[in-house]
């Protein structure tokens, strides 16, 4: 039989998690203490109280996912800082300042604890990087063949004033993308399919480029992070849920020289493809240049771009409507991700 748990009278060396480990009891204790409040270090949830107690505003910003990306760890990031981006950034496409992550753990048995420890090690990392604070979490094991998943819950504060959502874009608006699209995906689909290249997850917190867009007095209508479905989905539900036109050039649209070869080979649209550290930001068009101008000066946001723009529909065809110019100068309709890009991406 395998020894996964050695009890050497100084505490437990663990090598693998087993069903011990969600009994409650000593096991678990060691687990939460070696693995999460060791990297953590956070005042708040080392109380080990039921609930965390902390300071607020009025106005605050809520979110909850959950991750079970397949590889757990891939060139550029891991699940750890992954589900760390993807609350941060969540909360961000509100205009809130991200302040606090609560994490759920599913540990299938057999589980390996150095990776776990990686993956906790990566989440603190994250979270110091994006001004956040683990003041919660929950442990669970259940019976699998080595699988880590998380769940997360966020929250953040609304600055006064602050207004973002979907519905506010306007026609004459600007539609700026913070970089290059599909590196995420690429990565992802890579490690599964064993091909090598140096491509790599552009998993990254936003809140520095939302927060200077912010801090400058940029009247943001829409933000929206660019994840599963890609690009043209993402601007797609914004069109509908504006019920405006929004017009995009394909000449104008960031993808990695690399990243379009891989996914010519594979017959993907880069377009269709997942992120984890892009954003759409929809402005009026007198702030465009100013808006561009901070995000590219913030991390993540170097190749920051204007990619198209909002319009007032001319037909019924048009309301509602994603039509991307081509580079021969036709016009396609995009519509949203139909069936499923790729399976556990995030």
């Amino acid at each position: 039989m395998l020894v996964s748990v050695i009890d050497c009278g100084l505490g437990i060396i663990m090598e693998k998690i087993i069903m011990e480990h969600g009994s409650g009891g000593r096991a678990t204790g060691e687990l939460i203490r070696e693995i999460f409040e060791s990297q953590f270090n956070s005042d708040v949830l080392s109380e080990m109280e039921d609930a965390a107690v902390v300071p607020g505003n009025g106005t605050i910003a809520m979110t909850t996912d959950s991750f079970v990306v397949t590889p757990l760890e891939f060139p550029g990031g891991d699940i750890g800082r992954l589900c760390i981006c993807g609350t941060v950034n969540d909360l961000c496409m509100r205009g809130a300042i991200p302040k606090y992550i609560t994490c759920g753990f599913i540990l299938e048995e057999g589980a390996d604890v150095e990776t776990l420890r990686r993956i906790v090690k990566s989440m603190a990392e994250t979270a110091t990087e994006a001004g956040v604070k683990i003041v919660a979490g929950d442990t669970k094991v259940i019976e699998g063949n080595g699988g880590i998943y998380v769940n997360t819950a966020g929250v953040g504060f609304v600055p006064a004033g602050v207004d973002i959502k979907a519905k506010n874009a306007k026609a004459g608006d600007v539609i700026i993308v913070s970089g290059n699209v599909g590196d995420h995906h690429a990565t992802v689909l890579s490690q599964r399919m064993g091909i090598k290249n140096s491509i790599v997850s552009d998993n990254a917190p936003l809140q520095e480029m939302v927060g200077k867009l912010v801090e400058n007095k940029i009247p943001v209508h829409v933000l929206r992070d660019v994840t599963r479905g890609g690009l043209a989905t993402v601007l797609k539900e914004l069109a509908l849920a504006s019920g405006l036109c929004f017009d995009i050039h394909q000449d104008k649209l960031p993808v990695d020289p690399q990243v379009q070869s891989f996914a010519g080979l594979l017959g993907l649209d880069p377009l269709y493809m997942g992120n984890e550290g892009k954003l759409v930001a929809i402005v009026p068009k007198e702030f465009a240049p100013q808006a561009v101008e901070i995000i590219r000066n913030c991390k993540y946001g170097e190749n920051a771009c204007m990619i198209g723009v909002v319009n007032t529909p001319e037909s019924e065809a048009e309301t509602g409507a994603l039509i991307m110019k081509t580079e021969i100068g036709g016009r396609r309709f995009l519509d949203i991700l139909q069936g499923e890009g790729l399976p556990r991406i995030c």
